[in-house]
């Protein structure tokens, strides 16, 4: 009873850990968020330098004001079906941490959305889908008007060894 207690009041503070500001962008029509203390910028889609032996996932690297940035496309980070960019379509990019200090990464989502306050009572954990399916880079599901936000916890979104990859992309 005690250890059950003492579970939730950690799963409780954990939430509370998550409340805060998150930038949202969709998808493939399912809406995201990140942490805007991990966001650097938001720029339009420009020319990406492709580099060799990389993943696939890895789109190349930019020059953004003299200062080369990895790209990476998180559609097919996720395993979702490639297309082609569009107006809407940006890079976020963000800083994540690596082995080796902080890193600076661009992500290439579809849209960006909005800046929102999420409250602690308004996130629940990532459910659980077995241990065959890796969700530890998902801080938290956003209950919001209705549907639901995954948040991501983007440190996580590539393992140690692919940010390494990306640090010496860079």
């Amino acid at each position: 009873m005690i250890e059950e207690h003492r579970a939730m009041s950690q799963a409780v503070a954990a939430m509370g850990e998550r409340e805060g500001k998150y930038l949202t962008f969709s998808l493939a029509g399912e809406e995201y968020g990140i942490g805007i203390l991990k966001i650097k910028e938001i720029i339009g889609m420009m020319p990406i330098t492709a580099v060799p032996r990389t993943p696939e996932f890895i789109k190349g690297v930019i020059n953004l004001r003299g200062k080369v940035i990895p790209v990476m496309d998180l559609r097919l980070r996720f395993g979702l079906p490639a297309i082609d960019y569009t107006e809407r379509t940006c890079i976020i990019v963000v800083e994540i941490a690596g082995q080796a200090g902080t890193v600076q990464v661009g992500i290439v989502v579809d849209a960006v959305s909005e800046v929102l306050n999420i409250k602690a009572e308004d996130i629940e954990a990532a459910p659980s889908f077995g241990g065959r399916m890796k969700t530890d880079f998902i801080l938290g599901m956003a209950k919001m008007n209705g549907g639901v936000k995954i948040l991501l916890d983007i440190d996580r979104v590539l393992g140690s060894e692919e940010a390494q990859l990306l640090a010496e992309a860079a």
